[in-house]
């Protein structure tokens, strides 16, 4: 049996505006504020003498390794990214950015928006579009049926609303960095 594992699947390149500068307020703080401290931090334990023995330094190095690893990472990201910060003309239907509520079997109602892969995050009821709930309810409309593979086995909801929050400008962007 070989050890080859295929590489994962990027995510959608799609983000929102607060996403984005989000991420670049991240690659700022660690290339302006937290690679210089780290860097003196590091010199500093270098001047101390013998480098193999010297924890900080070695930690020192590590850190520097890990934000450099993030840089990289949030640079390529960013690159290429489109930044949609527009709603789309048919507002019955789920896109992109959309705020929607859903109703399970017990009348209970829970509200999720949906966002690109780097913005998810579930205590702000943020879900990934590539996740399968994000999947199962793009383009969907207003009272259609949505089941969704989970855990514990098949779960379906109705979408009782879905809303889109307006935004100060109407352009889809390609972002740089």
């Amino acid at each position: 049996m070989s050890r080859y594992r295929p590489p994962t699947p990027k995510g959608s390149q799609f983000i929102t505006p607060e996403g984005a500068s989000r991420l670049k307020e991240e690659l700022d703080h660690l290339w302006k504020v937290l690679r210089p401290q780290v860097t003196q931090a590091v010199s500093e334990a270098a001047a101390q003498g013998d480098r193999s023995e010297n924890a900080e330094y070695i930690y020192g190095k590590k850190q520097l390794r890990e934000i450099d690893s993030r840089v990289r990472f949030l640079r390529q990201r960013l690159d290429g990214m489109t930044v949609v910060d527009n709603a789309p003309t048919d507002r019955n239907k789920v896109f992109f950015g959309a705020w929607v509520t859903l109703e399970d079997d017990s009348d209970e109602r829970i509200e999720y928006r949906i966002v690109g892969p780097d913005e998810f995050d579930l205590t702000k009821k943020y879900v990934s579009m590539d996740s399968p709930l994000g999947r199962a309810l793009l383009r969907k409309g207003l009272d259609d049926e949505v089941k969704v593979e989970v855990p514990g086995g098949a779960k379906t909801y109705v979408i009782a609303a879905i809303r889109y929050e307006q935004q100060p400008t109407s352009r889809t962007t390609k972002t740089t960095s």
